[in-house]
C-alpha cells in the first residue's frame, strides 16, 4: 500500500508560518544587537537633525531672495550643505540597517536549516500551522538540504519576491528555492488556520501603517522644529 502523500501547502499559509518565525528572528537581532542599535538610531536622529536644519536654512535663503521655483530647485540639488546632510543621513541609515540585515540573514539561515533538518522537519512557525518540509521523494530533507534551500531563498529576494509567488503555482505549488533544493512544503493537518494566525495577519499592515505614521509625525516634527530656529520664532 503506498502511503498517502500530504496536500501542498497554500502560499498564504507558509507566508503567515514565514512571519512567525521572521519576528522571532528580529527579536533576537534586536536583543544580540541592542547597544549598536541605539546608538545608529541616535546618530540617525543627529542626521535628521542636520538635513532638517540644512534644509531649512536654504528655504530661507531662497525666500530671502525671491527665487523662481525652478532656480531654488537647481539651488537646492547643488547646496553643499544639503549634499554633505544626506551623505550623511545615508551612510547613519546605512550603520543601522546593513548590520541588521546581515545577522538577520546568518540567523535566519540557522534557524530554518536546523529545524526544517531535525526530525520535525519545521520551524517553530511553520509547526502551529501543521507545515513540514519534505524532499521530492516526500522524506525529511536533512540539514544540509535544508540549508541550501534556506541559502537558496536569497534567490527568491532577489528575484522581488517572484521566486517566492511561484509557491501559488499548481500542481507542486514550489517557490524558486524549493525547486533549486528539490524541497516542498506540505500541509499535514486537516484544520483551517487558527483565529490566532488570522488575527496575526491583519497585524501586519496595521502596524506598517502605524510604523509609518510615527515616521511622518516625527519628520513633520523635525522640519517644523528646524523652520522654527531659522526664522528665530
Amino acid at each position: 500500500m503506498n502511503t498517502p502523500v500530504a496536500p501542498h501547502a497554500p502560499l498564504l499559509r507558509r507566508y503567515t508560518a514565514w512571519s512567525l518565525d521572521a519576528a522571532a528572528i528580529g527579536v533576537l537581532v534586536v536583543a544580540v544587537l541592542h547597544r549598536h542599535l541605539c546608538e545608529a538610531l541616535r546618530t540617525c536622529d543627529r542626521a535628521v537633525e542636520a538635513l532638517t536644519q540644512a534644509m531649512a536654512a536654504s528655504m530661507q535663503q531662497m525666500v530671502d531672495q525671491a527665487a523662481p521655483p525652478l532656480v531654488a530647485l537647481q539651488a537646492w540639488i547643488h547646496d553643499p550643505a544639503l549634499q554633505v546632510a544626506v551623505t550623511a543621513l545615508t551612510m547613519a541609515v546605512s550603520a543601522l540597517v546593513l548590520p541588521a540585515m546581515a545577522v538577520f540573514a546568518l540567523l535566519a539561515l540557522l534557524w530554518f536549516g536546523l529545524f526544517e533538518g531535525s526530525r520535525w522537519q519545521a520551524t517553530p512557525g511553520k509547526r502551529v500551522l501543521d507545515l513540514q518540509v519534505v524532499d521530492d521523494d516526500g522524506a525529511r530533507p536533512g540539514f544540509v538540504r535544508a540549508v541550501l534551500r534556506n541559502a537558496a531563498g536569497l534567490l527568491s529576494w532577489l528575484s522581488l519576491n517572484l521566486g517566492h509567488l511561484l509557491a501559488a503555482r499548481a500542481p507542486r505549488h514550489q517557490a524558486l528555492h524549493d525547486r533549486i533544493a528539490g524541497t516542498r512544503v506540505v500541509h499535514t493537518g486537516t484544520a483551517p488556520m487558527p483565529l490566532a494566525a488570522r488575527l496575526w495577519l491583519w497585524l501586519q499592515p496595521a502596524a506598517c501603517f502605524g510604523l509609518l505614521a510615527l515616521l511622518m509625525r516625527y519628520l513633520d516634527q523635525r522640519v517644523a522644529s528646524a523652520l522654527a530656529q531659522t526664522l528665530g520664532v
